[in-house]
């Protein structure tokens, strides 16, 4: 009995952390309906675009850092700055568990992402963005999506 309890809970922890990629499109879906076009003064490519650079577009990803601090999420947001993380003494100024920023409902990082642009230099927080994103033609990265 005690072996199958342990097998429930390796079962429960290996769902909680299956990783989820999405597509363009359906980020241009989920983006625009969390109004991030023109959020900021930025475009939903500037958005869809970052995100690509940041994370492939996969909500699981986690970025260790040189400082000790981890980025966190489909936006790579940082453990020190912006969430709470165990490991650190942290500001967590977006209020927000980092493992929150983990999960395929994207609500916690859109809303912790809009903090970021609205508080800072806009998407220059995001080092994939200033270096692919920043000052191109961006419509690309919504055609063939439906956004409504």
């Amino acid at each position: 009995m005690k072996a199958a309890g342990v097998v429930v809970l390796i079962v429960c922890l290996a769902t909680v952390t299956k990783s989820k990629i999405y597509t363009r499109c359906k980020l241009a879906k989920i983006f625009s309906r969390a109004k991030l076009d023109n959020y900021g003064g930025f475009s939903l490519g500037n958005w869809i675009c970052m995100a690509y650079y940041e994370s492939h577009y996969n909500t699981t990803a986690q970025t260790p850092l040189d400082d000790g601090s981890i980025d966190y999420g489909i936006f790579q947001i940082n453990s020190f700055t912006w969430c709470r993380d165990a490991k650190l003494q942290e500001m967590n100024h977006c209020h927000v568990a980092c493992p929150a920023l983990l999960t395929d409902d994207l609500t916690d990082a859109i809303i912790c992402a809009k903090k970021i642009v609205k508080e800072t230099q806009g998407m220059n927080y995001w080092q994939g963005w200033k270096k692919h994103c920043e000052g191109k033609d961006l419509s690309e990265w919504k055609k063939g999506c439906e956004v409504s």
